[in-house]
């Protein structure tokens, strides 16, 4: 009988071997709360002849169940920061570690495997696969880690369960409304039970009810999950959940 996927169960559970499982020894033997620490970073973009400072010199450290909000202008740097956080951009200078690990020593085949492990993103605009089912969407991230398939369906079952999407399992995402479609989107975020969640304007397409009930399942999920989540947004309704916030300009963090 194949072992359930429960809300604390982590992803070295599920695919074993894994950088996940790697790193969550790691986290273990070093009795660290840390999940992402950024020492001294800078991002610097150059386009003909003109040079861009995104990131400048920027320190900043995540602890476990952490539940920040980043504010900041357009054009502060939060987006790169975002970028920089995800793996998704390296540094120009300075480093970069997630989950115990120096990202700066990886591939980019390592990366990818420590964002698909280690990682949760939730879009404003959602990015579901419109063919496929709830059920579908959420289960996608658990396939391509090699998740075993009994545990990754109970792991599935269980996210719907606390976004409240049960009923809709086998409903085409395109037949949800927006605040659905952002509960799928949150759920698939979870699927590898992340380390860290990093998340864009997630409230900006939605009414403020439905606004104020994401964020709900948001407080709910990093308190469950254990997981650390940083939410990149304008909205006051989110500083007003967040239990830490992080201010950025000119691509320098100003408080934390």
């Amino acid at each position: 009988m194949a072992r359930s996927l429960t809300a604390a169960a982590s992803p070295a559970d599920v695919f074993p071997g894994s950088l996940a499982a790697t790193t969550t020894i790691e986290s273990a033997a070093t009795g660290t709360d840390i999940i992402a620490r950024l020492t001294d970073v800078e991002k610097v973009y150059e386009s003909e002849g003109v040079t861009l400072k995104a990131l400048d010199h920027v320190n900043l450290t995540l602890r476990q169940r952490d539940f920040a909000v980043l504010v900041g202008a357009s054009g502060a740097g939060k987006s790169t920061l975002l970028n920089v956080l995800g793996t998704l951009d390296r540094p120009t200078k300075g480093e970069v570690r997630i989950a115990g690990v120096d990202v700066g020593t990886q591939s980019d085949n390592a990366l990818s495997r420590l964002r698909l492990t280690s990682l949760g993103f939730i879009f404003q605009s959602f990015n579901l696969v419109e063919v496929l089912t709830v059920f579908e969407n959420i289960e996608y991230p658990l396939i391509i880690a090699g998740a075993r398939p009994a545990v990754a369906r109970d792991r599935v079952q269980w996210l719907m369960e606390q976004v409240g999407l049960t009923g809709h399992r086998n409903h085409r995402v395109t037949h949800l409304s927006g605040g659905q479609r952002q509960r799928v989107a949150i759920a698939r975020a979870l699927a590898n039970s992340p380390k860290l969640v990093l998340a864009d304007e997630p409230t900006a397409a939605l009414d403020s009810k439905t606004g104020e009930t994401i964020l709900d399942l948001l407080n709910h999920l990093n308190d469950t999950e254990e997981a650390t989540f940083l939410i990149a947004s304008h909205d006051p309704k989110v500083m007003v959940h967040a239990k830490r916030t992080i201010k950025i300009a000119d691509g320098t963090v100003i408080e934390c």
